[in-house]
């Protein structure tokens, strides 16, 4: 997993309208990317909506917000739509950016272990340097977690 101090991993993923978004897109201003495990869930769509509810606090305070899960674009076009998220949502359909970021990994639900997505939260400075983790996210309160 990405310590503080890492510069952020290279990356190239499709964006919820197809357009590639790589880490060099990022640079050059403070960026908030966080993993959530999927679409239109109740816990993921709570994260989402503290984002976009928060939003133009977050902007005033210089950051950019963006939103990554291995959901196809289709599913991050509906789920942008359906809840009037301002953001990008990012499409890691290989989660080879979720594992860069250490947001791959074990899960256990019902008893049983499976691979899958680790909702968790980085702050990157302008050059790209990451200055903060957040690994125990309050979904309801996502974004107050980042401004307080």
């Amino acid at each position: 997993m990405l310590q503080i101090g890492d510069k952020m991993p290279a990356f190239e993923v499709l964006d919820q309208d197809g357009n590639t978004v790589t880490s060099q897109d990022l640079i050059g201003k403070k960026t908030i990317i966080y993993f959530y495990p999927k679409d239109n869930t109740s816990g993921c769509t709570a994260e989402a909506c503290s984002f976009r509810d928060n939003y133009a606090a977050l902007t005033a305070a210089g950051y950019n917000v963006v939103g990554v899960s291995k959901d196809s674009t289709k599913s991050h076009t509906g789920f942008r739509a359906k809840h009037g998220l301002p953001f990008r949502l990012l499409a890691d359909t290989s989660t080879q950016m979720l594992q860069a970021f250490g947001a791959w990994g074990e899960k256990k639900m019902y008893g049983k272990t499976t691979m899958g997505t680790l909702r968790r939260t980085f702050i990157f400075n302008e050059a790209g340097i990451l200055e903060r983790i957040i690994e125990k996210v309050d979904t309801k309160n996502a974004a107050a977690q980042i401004l307080e």
